[in-house]
């Protein structure tokens, strides 16, 4: 069972950035891929960005550009830094892990999933 912790929310104002960060732990594999998720109020979760264990990675038009995802492979720890941050990107922000080695923007291959850190962006 892999265990997934997801920090760094906040208030911040329009064109701020904001930094999340998100920790897998317990049966976690050197190959496994973590990924980001929101989940505006009344919409459904969508895609933001993942990240692979070679590094590779993958972003939604939405944030491409804006936000970027790093992992520490050692730590089993993805990080999103969010830069010009707007209104829309208001949002419950959900880290997920999958022990395959893949780069996916479906939530349905992604075994694990955090409780969500909310970000508000403010105008």
């Amino acid at each position: 069972q892999v265990h997934v912790v997801e920090s760094g929310g906040g208030v911040v104002q329009a064109g701020d950035s904001l930094r999340l960060s998100c920790a897998a732990s317990g049966r976690t594999t050197k190959t496994g891929s973590m990924a980001w998720f929101r989940q505006a109020p009344g919409k459904e979760r969508v895609f933001v960005a993942t990240v692979r264990s070679d590094g590779r990675t993958l972003y939604s038009d939405s944030v491409k550009g804006r936000f970027t995802i790093s992992r520490d492979n050692a730590e089993n720890t993805v990080f999103l830094q969010m830069d010009k941050l707007t209104r829309e990107d208001t949002a419950s922000y959900i880290c997920a892990y999958t022990w395959q080695f893949l780069l996916s923007t479906s939530a349905a291959l992604f075994e694990s999933w955090g409780q969500g850190t909310q970000v508000i962006v403010s105008s």
